[in-house]
């Protein structure tokens, strides 16, 4: 039996760049009532870039919300119905510079189900040529490579926190060693 939650009321709270939040009233499987707080949000694209060397691109970032900066995968979010595949490719341009002939999905990710509707779309990328960096007038990031064994290294040992990076890392390293890229 599939489980679910039907909606009864939808209360708009907040409507902003970013994201939009509403209060809803949801019946459950027990015909029971409860409310959900839903963070919706147009989702997002990330991807790791794999040069000949085997080293990926990430990027340190400045994060407002933990007062920290990261490491990350080339990333950014989506418009309202943005290709995510495309979005990944313009992040890669934009933040790393770079381009790929060579393109893998790697599957979509969703990094907070409790509570936010946003999905993350990750991608892999080889056979890189520069294209030259265009960042946001409001991005400010730092790019720098590691190589692949490396980066994961970093992310068993939490020095690499981001969930998007995480999870686009292992499973790269995991098709790399499984010999499907």
């Amino acid at each position: 039996m599939a489980h679910f939650e039907k909606t009864l009321s939808s209360e708009e709270l907040f409507c902003g760049r970013v994201i939009r939040v509403t209060l809803d009233k949801v019946e459950l499987e027990n015909g029971r009532t409860s409310t959900r707080e839903v963070v919706h949000h147009h989702g997002g694209a990330g991807i790791v870039a794999l040069n000949e060397k085997g080293e990926v691109y990430l990027v340190r970032q400045y994060r407002y919300a933990l007062d920290k900066e990261l490491i990350e995968i080339p990333a950014g979010k989506l418009e309202k119905g943005e290709d995510p595949f495309e979005a990944a490719k313009r992040e890669l341009g934009e933040e790393a510079g770079l381009q790929a002939d060579t393109y893998v999905d790697l599957s979509p990710m969703i990094p907070t189900c409790g509570y936010c509707s946003e999905i993350i779309y990750l991608y892999a990328a080889k056979d890189l040529h520069p294209v030259g960096q265009h960042l946001d007038e409001d991005e400010f990031l730092s790019v720098f490579t590691l190589p692949l064994d490396e980066a994961v290294e970093k992310v068993l040992s939490g020095e690499i926190v981001d969930g998007k990076t995480c999870t686009a890392l292992l499973k790269v390293k995991a098709l790399r060693d499984a010999g499907r890229f």
